[in-house]
Order: structure tokens, then sequence, then C-alpha cells
């Protein structure tokens, strides 16, 4: 398995996609109801997929359950997280650290042992997207950095989930799109059950109000994920969950233009960083 300079592309891609639908979120003023709303209508809009593609070898269920249930805390760390803190502190945290915690779960459990080149990647991409977000504001909000970095914690545990049903998926025969469109299709509801039985009636004239945006946020989930995990079955799980934490450069740029987040010298250079980083992943 290597990373081609074609997955490379589409990584990066879905990592745009990624940090598209982190910035709807964090600029939502119910940022749980806005996942939910998110992920239901993505399970959706996967329905109908899986009539197209079919669904996927029944080795594939204990990976698809082990991930929902993974993914209710991810949901539910991730809108506590930027209810205490500043995207531009938060979505690098959880990003930065959890490829590292791939990396070494990985040549653990699959066997992949990284060259030095590709581990100056994984280091490079990590370091600069920490770069972009530890400042002395982390160490002033001891929570939401707290927060953050358990959800690292999560996000390793549910990459190497779906790395590793995914890959099942393709050893028995079937497709990598049938594991991600029934893994969508029952993601989508637990936490927004949660939610909205929280919320009560409140919560549909807001969701009635917000659903075309969060549309474009459930496809913008769905493609970045299906994008990772094919990535997964053709190149080594540490370098692809590492390239695709370069959403945190698009989370910044985005940021920027759209929730007036400063583009700092100091994240100009985490910039620099993680482009080198890329490059290093890719001769590795």
């Amino acid at each position: 398995m290597t990373l081609s300079w074609a997955i490379v592309a589409a990584v990066l891609f879905g990592a745009l996609l990624h940090a598209s639908w982190n910035v709807l979120v964090k600029s939502s003023t119910d940022k749980a109801l806005d996942t939910a709303l998110i992920h239901l209508l993505a399970s959706l809009i996967a329905l109908p997929l899986v009539l197209i593609v079919g669904w996927p070898p029944l080795v594939a269920l204990p990976f698809i359950v082990a991930s929902v249930v993974v993914h209710i805390a991810y949901y539910a760390a991730l809108t506590a997280a930027y209810n205490h803190g500043d995207m531009g502190l938060t979505y690098p945290l959880m990003r930065g650290v959890a490829p590292v915690l791939v990396a070494v779960a990985a040549t653990a459990t699959l066997g992949e042992h990284l060259s030095p080149f590709a581990w100056a990647g994984v280091a490079g991409v990590c370091g600069g997207v920490l770069v972009l977000g530890l400042s002395r504001h982390a160490l002033d909000n001891r929570r939401a950095t707290l927060l953050a970095l358990a959800n690292a914690v999560v996000i390793a545990a549910y990459t190497m989930i779906d790395a590793l049903g995914a890959r099942a998926t393709a050893a028995a025969g079937g497709h990598v799109l049938q594991y991600v469109v029934a893994l969508f299709v029952l993601d989508g509801w637990p936490f927004a059950m949660i939610v909205l039985a929280r919320r009560g009636r409140a919560a549909w004239p807001y969701a009635r109000a917000r659903w075309p945006v969060a549309a474009a946020g459930a496809l913008a989930s769905l493609g970045s994920y299906g994008i990772a995990l094919w990535a997964m079955t053709r190149a080594p799980v540490a370098t692809v969950a590492a390239l695709r934490e370069t959403s945190v450069l698009f989370a910044a740029l985005l940021g920027s233009w759209f929730l007036n987040e400063k583009f700092t010298p100091r994240r100009a250079l985490g910039t620099c960083v993680i482009v080198a980083g890329v490059m290093a992943l890719r001769l590795g």
C-alpha cells in the first residue's frame, strides 16, 4: 500500500469537506442540535444509497455497531468542546493528537511500520496542527482543552475501528462504499434522538429553519468520511489519518473568512509545518 498523489488529492479534498461541516456547527446557535441534524440528514441521504450499492458483508456488522457507539461519544464531546472554546483552539487539538495515536495503534494492530520519512510526515502534520491551535489561551481554558484532548482519543478509536471494518468489508468481497453508507444509515440516529428528546418541541422550528444548511453539512460529512475510508483501503491508515487532519488548515482559513477569527503569524507558521508534513508523507 502506497500513498499516491491521487490519494493525497482525494484526502485533501475530503479534509476541506470535513472542515466545512465543522465550521457550520461552530457558527450555529445550538451546536448540539446542528450536529444532530447534520448526521440525521446524512442518514436519510445514505438510506437510498444502500439500495443502490447494497448492504456490506456480515463481517462488517460488529465494526459498524462499535463505530456507532464510539461516534455517540464523539458528537457529545465535539459539541461540548465547541460550547466551551473557540474553534481555533478545540478543533486543532482534537485533530492534531489523534493521528499520533492512530499511528501507534496501526503499528500494533495492523503491523503497518512507517518509514522514517512517513513518521516525520505524521509528526509534521500533527505538529503544524498543534501550532495552529495551541497558545496561552489553551492554558487559560482548561475545560475546553481537556474536552478536545479527550475527543482526540475518541477520534483515534473510531478511526481504527472503521479502517479495520472497511478492510474487512473489502476482504470479504464487498466494497468500502457499502460499509460507509451502512455506517451513516445507522450512525445518525442515536445522538439525534438523545438531543431531540432533550429539546422537545422547541427543536422543530430550529430544525425547519436550519435544514438546508444542515443538508449541505450532511453531504460534506458523508463525502469526507467516505473518501477517508476508501483511502485507508489503499494506503497506510496512519498516513491517511494524518493527511486528513490538514482539515485544520482549511478550518483556520474558513474560520478567518466566516467566523472573524484572526489568521495570526503563529497560524501561518503552523500552515508551513503542515505543508512540509504532507510532502514528507508522500515521500515516505
